[in-house]
């Protein structure tokens, strides 16, 4: 049976000003770092990835419990709060479902979360992950600071592993890549942390509710993640992470 995961973010519009002397050039784009994700774990039979761009979160986000339920395991990717909380037409009440509360519910009755690094995951830059204080938070084994929680390792930060017979690091080097950055947590009573990174909690894992829930304290892409993507084991690393949520 396919364990199903459902990954949200890693997306972002771009606008780029370039001034050419007198003339002024205005450039878009659209950048997709969930490719790094997604195109490992098409060689994983078992696996399949729902994937939810950011400006579509909004939208396209399960309106039910019953459409969450359908999926083993939800992945938050470079995804804040407000996306997650606001709908698209806001200018009626009830806007729609609380989709934060819906989450939090989901691994209380046996859904599984993962939320990794990034500059809009957990508080984030200048505070715009906006995770602190709320009921994903309380799902999560790691509590939030309630500032900017990022730590930027341009020298590159190290990884130990503390637990390298756990399931989901089980038959995976304990020489890891080097990250770029991570973001500081502090990890709740009852959970474990697999892994520190630069002595800080790294991957830190625990029960919550009837769920399971995982926060992996760095980028699953690029910049943080740029050696972390191209790691042998990287693709290993996911599926094993995703069976355990999945209790299987």
């Amino acid at each position: 049976m396919k364990k199903k995961v459902l990954l949200l973010g890693e997306t972002w519009t771009v606008t780029k000003i370039h001034t050419k002397g007198f003339d002024v050039v205005e450039l878009g784009g659209f950048d997709d770092y969930s490719v790094y994700f997604k195109e490992p774990m098409k060689a994983f039979e078992d696996i399949e990835v729902t994937h939810i761009p950011n400006h579509q979160v909004l939208s396209m986000f399960p309106s039910t419990a019953e459409e969450l339920a359908k999926f083993n395991v939800v992945i938050i990717s470079d995804c804040g709060r407000n996306t997650l909380t606001m709908y698209p037409d806001m200018f009626k009440v009830p806007m729609g479902p609380n989709k934060v509360q819906m989450l939090s519910d989901y691994v209380l009755d046996g859904g599984s979360l993962i939320m990794t690094g990034g500059y809009v995951d957990f508080q984030g830059f200048q505070g715009k992950g906006n995770y602190h204080g709320s009921s994903i938070e309380k799902v999560m084994p790691v509590n939030m600071m309630e500032t900017d929680d990022r730590v930027e390792a341009t020298q590159g930060a190290s990884v130990k592993v503390l637990n390298p017979n756990h399931p989901i690091l089980k038959g995976i080097d304990t020489k890891w890549p080097r990250f770029l950055g991570y973001q500081k947590v502090f990890p709740k009573e009852g959970s474990e942390v697999l892994a520190e990174i630069d002595g800080d909690p790294f991957i830190i894992v625990g029960d919550s509710g009837k769920g399971r829930s995982m926060a992996f304290m760095s980028d699953l892409a690029p910049h943080w993640g740029t050696d972390f993507v191209k790691w042998e084991y990287y693709g290993k690393f996911w599926h094993q992470a995703i069976s355990w949520l999945s209790k299987e």
